[in-house]
């Protein structure tokens, strides 16, 4: 039984951060359709994804298998079949196994041992996993993910394994005080998107998942086709 307040509360916040995202788009010069909407269910109860799904959000994301497959099996029971979930946290190598499923797309394959194994993973099990390939464009040591130039290098080997599909790049920019400061982030990521394109034509870099809460605007305007976004739809976390 959904709380008919929370549920309010929720369907509010969607169709604020939907008006910011359509505003973002059109400021340059993009239609707001083709920015999708990740709704980062991490830490929320199924309760509170029920809710975004009944106020029309299909999209939802979680970082971490251990409890992604909890909520995908509890939202199967719960009849709530018309969700699509994305696996937008990084994945242990020993761990690759464990994301082969029922996802619309792996979002943070961050080095070539992590494609393999995923490759290699999903041909045993018989299917393809759609995957993004996820990029540290500021050089933060805390963050995941391949340099420009070693991905540069590993494109081709990347896009000739079997069993994954790339549909293009993630990133996550550093937290910034004012979002604005994020912009040089994206922007890279779309202009090593746009050569990949160029050196590598038969590969599909359609994707930029790029933007949280935070600085998602900035990311629209920057190019990007997915965003990220947790709390601005369902509060503070707890944990």
């Amino acid at each position: 039984m959904l709380d008919p307040v929370r549920a309010a509360e929720i369907a509010a916040n969607l169709a604020e951060v939907r008006r910011r995202m359509a505003t973002a788009a059109e400021r340059s010069g993009r239609h707001p359709e083709d920015v999708r909407l990740v709704a980062v269910s991490k830490t929320y109860p199924l309760a509170d994804i029920a809710a975004a799904l009944a106020a029309g959000q299909h999209d939802f994301g979680e970082n971490r298998l251990e409890e992604l497959w909890p909520k995908v099996a509890a939202a199967q029971t719960e009849g709530l079949e018309a969700i699509r979930w994305h696996m937008i946290g990084t994945i242990q190598s020993r761990k690759t196994g464990d994301a082969v499923g029922p996802l619309a797309l792996i979002h943070a394959v961050d080095r070539v041992k992590i494609a393999q194994r995923l490759s290699r993973d999903a041909r045993t099990a018989g299917c393809v996993l759609d995957v993004l390939l996820e990029v540290n464009v500021s050089g933060e040591a805390s963050k995941h993910g391949f340099t420009p130039a070693d991905l540069l290098e590993a494109a081709a080997d990347l896009l000739a394994l079997p069993g994954i599909r790339i549909h293009g790049l993630m990133t996550m920019a550093p937290f910034e005080a004012v979002p604005e400061a994020t912009r040089p982030v994206f922007r890279a990521l779309r202009q090593l998107r746009d050569e990949l394109a160029t050196r590598f034509p038969h590969g599909d870099w359609c994707e930029l998942s790029m933007g949280m809460t935070n600085d998602f605007e900035i990311a629209i305007e920057e190019g990007a086709t997915i965003v990220r976004i947790g709390s601005a739809i369902f509060g503070a976390r707890n944990g």
